[in-house]
C-alpha cells in the first residue's frame, strides 16, 4: 500500500488515536503524586544541574545568553524527542493483548506516545516563556519560525519512533540499547554547549546530525532573534523525511508479523 494511502487509512482511525493518547497520558501519570508536573520537572531539574556545573565550576560560552535559559531552550525539544522514543520502544510489545486480537493500524500505538510527549512539551514551554520574562528576552518575530522547526522535529521523531517500536518486537534486547544511544546522541547534540564550540573543519559532518541543526535553530529564533541557518535546517528536513518514509514503510511491511512474534 502506498504511504499516502496508509496515512489516509490512519486518518480514518483519528478518534482512536485521541482515545489511545488519553490512555497513554493516564497510564504515564497514574498513581503519580506530581502528575503532569513531571513534564516540567524533567527538563527543569536537568537545567538546574547543568546551570550549576557550567556556571559555577566550568564556564561554558553561551553567546551572551544566561546559561539557565540557554540550556532549557535546548532541553525542551530534546526531552520531547527522548521521551517519545523511550516510551515508544516497548509500546507494541506492551500492548500485546490488543495487537493480537483487534484490527487497527498498529502505528497508532507509537504515535500516541508522540502526541502525549507533545502535550508535555507544550506544558513545559510555559516555563520557557516565564524564563524569557525573567531574563528580559523579548518575543521577536523570528518566533514564527518555531512551527517550521517543530514540524521537522515531529517528522524525525515519528520516523524514529516507528522504527524502534517495530524493531523491538523482533529483538527484545533493543530496549536496552535505546537509553545508551539517546545518552550518546545527547552529547553529540548542542544541548549543553553551543554549536560555536565545534571546530570549523568538523562542522559540516557534525550538522548531519538532524537534531544539531534543530537545536541550533530553536536557540537562534527564540533567544537571538535570528532566522535559522536554512542550509543546515534544509539538510535536517531531508534527513528527517527520509528516516520517516523508510521507517513507515518498514513498519507497515513487518506489521503483520507482530501478532505471531508477540
Amino acid at each position: 500500500m502506498h504511504i499516502m494511502n496508509q496515512m489516509k487509512n490512519l486518518y480514518r482511525f483519528r478518534e482512536l488515536v485521541w482515545i489511545w493518547t488519553l490512555r497513554e497520558i493516564k497510564i504515564r501519570y497514574k498513581q503519580s503524586i506530581l502528575g503532569g508536573a513531571w513534564a516540567i520537572l524533567q527538563p527543569f531539574s536537568l537545567m538546574l544541574i547543568l546551570s550549576i556545573v557550567f556556571t559555577w565550576f566550568l564556564e561554558m560560552p553561551t553567546e551572551g545568553v544566561p546559561y539557565p535559559i540557554f540550556s532549557y531552550t535546548a532541553l525542551l525539544p530534546w526531552t520531547f524527542l527522548a521521551t517519545s522514543i523511550s516510551f515508544a520502544t516497548g509500546s507494541i510489545v506492551g500492548n500485546m493483548n490488543l495487537v493480537t486480537k483487534i484490527y487497527f493500524p498498529r502505528e497508532i500505538i507509537p504515535l500516541s506516545t508522540i502526541i502525549a510527549g507533545f502535550i508535555d512539551f507544550l506544558i513545559a514551554s510555559i516555563v520557557l516563556f516565564a524564563m524569557m520574562l525573567v531574563y528580559q528576552i523579548p518575543l521577536r518575530p523570528t518566533l514564527l519560525f518555531v512551527p517550521v522547526i517543530l514540524s521537522i522535529q515531529i517528522v524525525l521523531t515519528l520516523g524514529l519512533v516507528l522504527y524502534v517500536s517495530s524493531i523491538n518486537v523482533f529483538y527484545r534486547d533493543f530496549r536496552f540499547i535505546v537509553p545508551v544511544a539517546l545518552q550518546l546522541w545527547l552529547y553529540a547534540t548542542p544541548v549543553i554547549y553551543p554549536v560555536s564550540v565545534v571546530p570549523e573543519q568538523f562542522l559540516g559532518i557534525y550538522m548531519l546530525n538532524p537534531m544539531a541543526s534543530l537545536i541550533d535553530a530553536y536557540r537562534r529564533v527564540v533567544l537571538s532573534g535570528q532566522p535559522p541557518q536554512w542550509n543546515y535546517l534544509g539538510i535536517s528536513a531531508v534527513i528527517s523525511l527520509v528516516i520517516f518514509v523508510f521507517s513507515y514503510r518498514y513498519f507497515k511491511r513487518v506489521e503483520w508479523k507482530f501478532a505471531d512474534l508477540i
